[in-house]
């Protein structure tokens, strides 16, 4: 990967919907070659896919909470399959500490989390924390160097 699949890639990352003319432009490139550069790197895989993050405010997603959960190790498989069948959790991390595992989830109701916990609660104790607002939603760049 070269400075200018680096650069490609960090547009996409600010905006996934940028056409590749603009991207083109960007970095003083033609459309077909930097059509190319970007298959090769989907192909390659270091492009995993696209999103769309909602925020919406009429979202209704109206419950957002962090689920903290103790799993055993003999137990960590059937906990992973079920929260994986479930269309409100948005990420689960496997975390160090008192936690085996943190649940994010982003629910309908309150009784959609109760849902939720009671379910998680199978696995093993719980900690919930709902989450009141978000006063930093910072996603790093991709293809920043992290800080050393």
């Amino acid at each position: 990967m070269d400075k200018l699949d680096k650069k490609i890639l960090s547009l996409l990352a600010q905006n996934a919907r940028m056409s590749v003319k603009e991207i083109a432009e960007r970095v003083s490139l033609t459309s077909p070659a930097v059509s190319s550069r970007i298959h090769r790197l989907e192909k390659e895989g270091v492009i995993g896919g696209y999103t769309v993050l909602l925020k919406s405010p009429g979202s209704q997603q109206a419950v957002n909470a962090l689920i903290s959960v103790s799993v055993a190790p003999a137990d960590r498989d059937e906990f992973l399959a079920a929260v994986n069948g479930e269309r409100q959790v948005t990420q689960c991390f496997h975390v160090t500490g008192s936690h085996s595992y943190i649940v994010k989830v982003a629910c309908d109701t309150m009784q959609s989390l109760e849902h939720l916990i009671t379910r998680c609660q199978r696995s093993g104790p719980t900690s919930t924390q709902i989450i009141l607002s978000t006063p930093v939603d910072r996603r790093p760049d991709p293809m920043e160097t992290p800080a050393q």
